[in-house]
């Protein structure tokens, strides 16, 4: 059989095992699969930022010690946010690598590196979804925790913003429907003052996709739209109406849905640095001060050597740097 002690080989490293983890195929969800979040490590486990009016700017870190940056006359408020520790932990035990047959060093590494590798693949997975949520909240202008209810980052409450909602009235046969994306469309062009966007995409429940879609006024324009886009894809993923990408998000994950039933979010796509993902590096003293990366994994060895102990991690903070920007819709 294969021994524990190939788990002290180099390519269980530190460095080695959270190449893997990083190298892996991504499984994006679908905020991630937009592109919306720009991506950056940083060195510490924390970022401020600070509210100019109703916009918030990142504040870069710098040198203890070293020359601060000059604090402008309108310069309201800062707040710090710490990146949000995602720890996942398994166990890969001696019997799940007994059968291996210790033909040569070669075939018995890379078999045991084989059961890694799915074990850390499963643990990434994990945190892909984790992440997904929190930028969701993001979106939403509220992190909050895998139970669902425990929030982690209110970026309204902190600032003294209020969530700009629009109802879309569509459970009335009259509404005029396009009339109200003018308005929703409005509200996020004032937000942004003179920051352009490139396009408009509303995320939706599937309730309030529905309800969209099979309203009186907007349903004969689904239909057409259908009977040019069915043959090539499923018309969920994008409907264009009133200028505005209109696709069903189905984002759930134990039972806790990402956008409540009945409810859509009218994002800005195009704008840079709007939507900002920052990863702090893990709490292992060889990541101390480095730049942070996406994903960690480490093992080590279980007491009596009946197993080893895998840990994989990520840090990040996703933040939304102009929260009124994205625009709460209804259905009601």
């Amino acid at each position: 059989m294969a021994s524990l002690d190939i788990f002290r080989n180099d390519a269980f490293s530190l460095q080695s095992l959270t190449k893997a983890i990083n190298e892996q195929p991504y499984i994006p969800g679908r905020i991630g699969a937009l592109g919306l979040f720009s991506e950056e490590g940083i060195s510490t486990t924390s970022v401020s930022v600070e509210k100019l009016g109703e916009s918030l700017a990142m504040v870069p870190a710098g040198e203890r010690g070293g020359l601060s940056k000059p604090v402008n006359g309108d310069k309201r408020s800062m707040v710090t946010f710490n990146t949000i520790h995602l720890p996942q932990r398994a166990n890969i035990l001696a019997d799940e690598i007994q059968g291996v047959r210790a033909f040569g060093s070669e075939t018995e590494l890379e078999t045991v590196e084989s059961v890694v590798a799915k074990r850390l693949g499963k643990m990434r997975r994990a945190l892909d979804a984790t992440i997904e949520y929190q930028r969701i909240g993001a979106l939403k202008g509220q992190i909050l925790d895998a139970n669902g209810s425990t929030v982690l980052v209110d970026l309204f409450s902190q600032f003294g913003l209020s969530q700009q909602t629009k109802s879309m009235v569509l459970g009335t046969s009259t509404t005029k429907v396009r009339q109200k994306v003018m308005e929703a469309k409005r509200l996020v062009e004032d937000a942004l003052g003179n920051q352009m966007y490139t396009g408009l995409r509303a995320l939706c429940s599937p309730a309030f996709f529905d309800a969209l879609t099979t309203h009186d006024l907007v349903e004969k324009f689904f239909i057409n739209w259908q009977s040019n886009e069915t043959m090539r894809q499923d018309v969920r993923s994008a409907f264009l109406f009133g200028g505005v990408l209109w696709e069903e998000y189905r984002g759930t994950v134990g039972g806790i849905d990402f956008i409540a039933s009945g409810d859509a979010y009218l994002v800005p796509e195009g704008v840079p640095d709007l939507f900002v993902t920052h990863y702090g590096p893990a709490d292992y003293v060889e990541a101390a001060n480095t730049i942070g990366l996406p994903y960690y994994a480490k093992q080590e060895l279980l007491q009596f050597g009946k197993g080893v102990d895998l840990e994989a991690q990520s840090n990040p903070i996703s933040l939304c740097t102009r929260p009124r920007a994205v625009v709460k819709l209804t259905v009601a």
